[in-house]
């Protein structure tokens, strides 16, 4: 469904056990809602859930110019405050984590509790160069033309040779994604610097990240494990970026358990 929040339309889908606590996904850059796809069934029995396309990306408005994480999260306040949604415990993988740092940061009183997955709090000033390589690339030949270094990055050799319809719907979301909005996402994403700022944040935290992770790698998760006085750190064996879908069996153990724990 679209509806308009934060003065642009934004889609969502809105499912699970009617009256439950909602949990909302965020999802990567370059990516939509469709990413939690592994995580539904098992989440749907105990919580109403709540996946939404970030701005620019999928099946949300696509406003040119350079974004900010401040906007992205004020957008997913305007979006569950068009809902009538107080509370909500919050899961964000990568782009989707930096959101909700941002919201912890910025908007906790309307947090029950938040999961960082794959994600980090500062981006390395030895990395604006890629950056602007992958912005370039994107204004020059598509999304399409970033595809296949994403994938790699995302997940392992093995995986890859294993599952080619699942990495083929992951690349179907690379090259869907809006130029305009994934440029727009890179800048508010190159900007990241708060990591000192994490020792505010009071609320529960569960932080997952592969152990294989070239992107957001388990150093930066143990930095920010050792900011946030009650987080949780959980290491995943075998998994790259995309921790969700690359294991998604014990991503979904180890996120339930945190979810059930707050209730």
């Amino acid at each position: 469904m679209k509806i308009n929040a934060n003065g642009i339309e934004q889609f969502y889908e809105l499912s699970g056990k009617p009256g439950a606590p909602v949990v909302v996904l965020s999802h990567s850059l370059s990516s939509s809602n469709m990413m939690w796809a592994p995580q539904l069934i098992q989440l749907e029995e105990h919580f109403q859930v709540l996946r939404y396309d970030v701005r620019g990306h999928g099946r949300s408005g696509v406003p040119l110019g350079e974004y900010s994480l401040s906007q992205l999260a004020v957008d997913v306040i305007g979006l569950l405050d068009a809902l009538a949604i107080e509370h909500v415990h919050f899961v964000g993988l990568s782009m989707g984590g930096m959101i909700a740092q941002t919201l912890a940061l910025q908007y906790s009183q309307r947090l029950c509790s938040v999961a960082l997955c794959d994600t980090m709090a500062r981006i390395p000033v030895s990395t604006q160069a890629a950056w602007t390589q992958r912005i370039e690339a994107a204004q020059r030949d598509g999304m399409a033309s970033l595809a296949e270094a994403t994938i790699t990055r995302w997940f392992s050799a093995d995986f890859i040779a294993k599952n080619p319809p699942i990495l083929q719907q992951i690349k179907q979301q690379i090259c869907m994604t809006p130029v305009a909005g994934f440029i727009g996402c890179c800048h508010a994403i190159s900007r990241l610097d708060q990591l000192e700022q994490l020792a505010s944040i009071s609320l529960p935290v569960l932080i997952m990240v592969g152990d294989r992770d070239p992107a957001t790698p388990p150093a930066e998760a143990a930095a920010m494990h050792a900011q946030i006085t009650d987080s949780h750190l959980v290491t995943l064996e075998g998994a790259l970026h995309l921790s969700n879908v690359e294991q998604a069996t014990v991503f979904n153990q180890r996120l339930l358990q945190f979810l059930l724990r707050q209730l």
